[in-house]
């Protein structure tokens, strides 16, 4: 098939839903090739953040807590929502600091990606903390409940093949990880 898929033009919109930590909207959308009007829904998040912390022991920091909509514990990375005027990274640090209580010499960009772009309005930015150390005590948010792990770098690939780690967005983060590595032409972390 070649050519361009058809593209939407919204012609109205409003909240529908305020759920806290996200809303929904209801949009009405004309397709732009025949003028077909249809209904779509919109979860409207704040971008987000997730941290690839690594120790000064090649250690990388893991967390597990519960997630509703999977009804089970997760092992994942550390993360969380950047609030209003903040910069992502500010937020990375933050998130990796409240949720383990670990701080970093450094912070490196690994890049973005659209959780669920199908119904969802926000990115989450990828970051690799390097050189952390546990600085303080955990502060969890009202309905956090987090266990920290650390396990050595070259266990992730076993992790992640085992599907002992099946987080999307923590799958997506040591992708680009995996890319910066060879970006910079070296593969220093072992994944």
């Amino acid at each position: 098939m070649t050519g361009k898929p058809d593209t939407w033009k919204r012609i109205e919109s409003k909240k529908i839903a305020d759920c806290r930590v996200f809303n929904v909207r209801e949009d009405v959308s004309t397709r732009e090739s025949d003028g077909k009007r249809s209904t779509f829904f919109v979860v409207e998040n704040p971008d987000w953040v997730n941290v690839i912390a690594l120790t000064k022991n090649d250690e990388v920091v893991l967390i597990e807590q519960f997630r509703h909509g999977a009804l089970k514990t997760i092992l994942e990375i550390p993360g969380g929502m950047v609030d209003e005027n903040e910069k992502p990274e500010t937020a990375a640090r933050r998130e990796l600091l409240e949720e383990t209580g670990f701080s970093a010499n450094e912070i490196v960009y690994l890049g973005k990606s659209q959780p669920n772009p199908a119904i969802q309005n926000n990115w989450i930015f990828h970051f690799l903390a390097l050189g952390c150390e546990k600085t303080s005590e955990t502060k969890f948010d009202e309905h956090e409940s987090i266990v920290t792990k650390l396990v050595a770098l070259d266990e992730i690939p076993r992790l992640i093949e085992t599907e002992e780690i099946t987080h999307s967005l923590v799958l997506a983060a040591f992708y680009k990880f995996m890319c910066k590595e060879r970006k910079l032409g070296k593969s220093i972390y072992c994944i």
